[in-house]
């Protein structure tokens, strides 16, 4: 057999292999948080969970609005932020949409969250739908109201000068792929963006990649997480061991052009075979083959 090639075929098998190279080390622009909710929904759940998140050189960091206000009589969650060098990216901020009665007030607890989101040095208020008794719950009955809620959340919070964010989320009113779309369709997008969470949306029976394909436009946050279907982490695990397509997800975020940080979650969960420092490290060392840096 001729070991010889000739000078158009060596040119044509050089470019293949130095496109598999460029795509490979691509560099990366957006930056990786990780959200606290792993380690737990207490206000003492969060120094923990910030000395980790900051050992493993995460970029950023989100709380919830209520944690946030737990911390104010202590000197604030920016001391403590502070002193472990690690930045606020946003806080979770659960809200009743359904009850046009309860809307005023809901709006007033949230910006009262954004500022103390701003004070901490973050950007992002990320809107939780309450929960309903999905059973029960019909949709249509409440998206007007949902929408309208979602309308004066987010010119709120702008004022504040923080993005307002939707998350869907399971076993919310706003929880289906049609609910999804359906509201994000609605609502005024000058004021309201979309955080989605991926591992939600595939545990629902949604294509993450094609939700997130569909509002690239209006994604502003996100909470990117696996899922499989196992007995920990309320089925979901950390990247890279489930079936979310991961790599497809960050390039679309990444061909946005928005200004996000992408925040790894990871639920918790009785039993939980790897604690959460572990999860943050595994899911870390995913990220890393896909081009991402972290701080040393």
């Amino acid at each position: 057999m001729s070991l010889r090639m000739d000078r158009r075929k060596f040119a044509k098998v050089a470019s293949a292999g130095f496109g598999a190279l460029t795509l490979t080390a691509q560099t990366r622009r957006l930056k990786i948080g990780h959200t606290g909710i792993t380690w737990g929904f207490q206000p003492a759940d969060a120094e923990q969970a910030i000395k980790d998140v900051a050992s493993l050189g995460y970029h950023g960091y989100e709380s919830f609005g209520n944690v946030l206000e737990a911390w104010e009589p202590k000197g604030g969650l920016d001391k403590l932020l502070s002193a472990a060098g690690l930045g606020l990216r946003s806080a979770y901020c659960p809200v009743t949409l359904t009850e046009p009665d309860k809307r005023k007030a809901e709006v007033d607890k949230i910006v009262g969250w954004a500022k103390l989101i701003r004070k901490c040095g973050g950007s992002v208020a990320v809107i939780g739908p309450n929960s309903v008794r999905r059973n029960q719950y019909v949709f249509a009955d409440h998206k007007a109201d949902i929408v309208a809620s979602l309308n004066d959340i987010g010119k709120a919070v702008m004022d504040v000068g923080l993005v307002g964010v939707l998350h869907q989320h399971t076993g919310t009113c706003v929880e289906s792929r049609e609910e999804t779309y359906a509201v994000l369709n609605a609502v005024d997008t000058r004021y309201v963006k979309f955080g989605p969470d991926v591992g939600q949306l595939q545990k629902g029976g949604s294509d993450p990649v094609a939700v997130v394909k569909d509002f690239s436009k209006i994604i502003h946050h996100v909470h990117l997480k696996d899922f499989n279907g196992g007995n920990a982490y309320l089925g979901y695990c950390p990247l890279g061991q489930g079936k979310v397509d991961v790599p497809a997800i960050v390039d679309l975020l990444e061909k946005s052009g928005n200004d996000m940080m992408i925040m790894v979650e990871l639920d918790p969960s009785d039993g939980m075979p790897m604690a959460p420092l572990e999860t943050a490290r595994v899911s870390k060392a995913y990220l890393q083959k896909l081009g991402y840096t972290f701080r040393s």
